[in-house]
């Protein structure tokens, strides 16, 4: 199953833990590994802003919310998704089935 994994600034309070924070994550981002089965396909920043997206191949929901409970400083969005052409497939036949109904 893939996953498109996003995560957002979560709230804090002042400047000074805004730059805690932030040294934290980058402490803790530089220890972590992949788990065996996480693949990551696509890894992006959203430019000007302290958030970013994460498409992620893995046959396991616990390792896509280990990987978001790793970084509490964010709120994080992790969604299954799917190819394009795997969609307008499937909504082709579901069309076809459906115009054929009396």
């Amino acid at each position: 199953m893939k996953y498109m994994i996003s995560w957002f600034e979560r709230a804090q309070g002042s400047p000074e833990e805004y730059e805690n924070a932030q040294k934290r994550i980058l402490e803790v981002f530089g220890q972590w590994k992949e788990p065996e089965g996480f693949n990551v396909e696509s890894f992006v920043i959203r430019v000007g802003e302290w958030g970013g997206h994460m498409l992620v191949e893995c046959d396991d929901p616990l390792s896509v919310h280990k990987f978001c409970s790793t970084f509490p400083a964010f709120e994080f969005q992790a969604r299954p998704v799917i190819a394009v052409q795997d969609a307008v497939r499937a909504e082709l036949e579901v069309i076809a089935w459906r115009d054929g109904l009396a």
